[in-house]
């Protein structure tokens, strides 16, 4: 029942939400899985990315990843990424749709892909890409951020959780789902 309650009220806010499109066609594709657990005290899936990659490397992260050419869309991108990141099956997911695209430092038009799943899974961080892989009380980020960071005209809300250090694209993708779906006002400029 819960699970129901939760994806009908999701599926009405997307609904009534306009997802930001950023007409960048020169820019390389990427698409995460916001997957969140359908449960009474909903949580949010996070990895911690592997110490020894070359790029984001200790960083907080949703699963997901560049799109490659024989992916069907951007869901199926974040579908695959999170199977071979966290070990999260794509029928395991009920992807509801796509959120506001942002684009990162390193030039990359990330969608988020919202997605439900069962709580309690299994998740096996890849050895090859993460240290880790948690959940986050979703209440966490109903509360002020632990602090912020100023990158040009944008205020970087960022979040402390156990060991982990949420920050970055991350956290804004989070606080613009939690603004936009969850009528929380986390300051942003733009």
């Amino acid at each position: 029942m819960i699970e129901h309650e939760l994806t009908t009220y999701l599926e009405q806010r997307l609904a009534e939400h306009q997802p930001r499109r950023i007409p960048q066609p020169d820019l390389a594709e990427a698409g995460v899985l916001v997957a969140i657990t359908a449960e009474v005290n909903p949580k949010l899936l996070l990895t911690l990315r592997a110490a020894h990659l070359s790029s984001h490397q200790g960083e907080v992260a949703f699963p997901g990843g560049k799109r490659d050419p024989e992916d069907r869309d951007i869901i199926h991108t974040a579908l695959r990424e999170a199977h071979e990141e966290v070990g999260l099956e794509p029928n395991e997911v009920q992807v509801l749709g796509v959120m506001d695209q942002v684009v990162s430092r390193f030039g990359y038009l990330v969608t988020p892909v919202l997605g439900i799943i069962k709580p309690g899974l299994d998740h096996i961080a890849s050895p090859d890409e993460l240290d880790a892989v948690f959940e986050v009380p979703l209440d966490l980020f109903r509360q002020p951020p632990s602090k912020y960071f100023e990158r040009g005209k944008i205020r970087i809300p960022s979040y402390d959780y156990d060991d982990f250090h949420i920050w970055g694209l991350t956290s804004m993708m989070i606080a613009e789902m939690m603004n936009n779906l969850w009528d929380c006002d986390i300051s942003m400029k733009y």
